[in-house]
């Protein structure tokens, strides 16, 4: 018996910010493409991550472009990563 339910990404890298609130995952999915997301983490939330921007949908031939289109797209994250 098939599992009905699709194929989660395997997250490739999880890139934080300094304080630990926000985070980006570059993923890969089932079928090769690639994406990422931003999540944030609320101190006073015990649920942990949530989404917060709606990125996952975008789709991206390597982790590369997914990375750079990240870095443009997500803020914070050009400073967070190259300082």
């Amino acid at each position: 018996m098939t599992d009905p339910r699709p194929a989660r990404p395997l997250v490739l890298a999880s890139l934080e910010n300094g304080d630990g609130t926000r985070c980006v995952d570059l993923f890969r999915r089932a079928d090769g493409t690639h994406g990422f997301e931003e999540y944030r983490r609320d101190p006073e939330d015990p649920r942990g991550w949530s989404g917060a921007a709606g990125f996952g949908a975008r789709v991206f031939a390597d982790e590369n472009a997914a990375r750079s289109a990240a870095e443009l797209a997500v803020k914070w994250l050009s400073a967070a990563v190259n300082g």
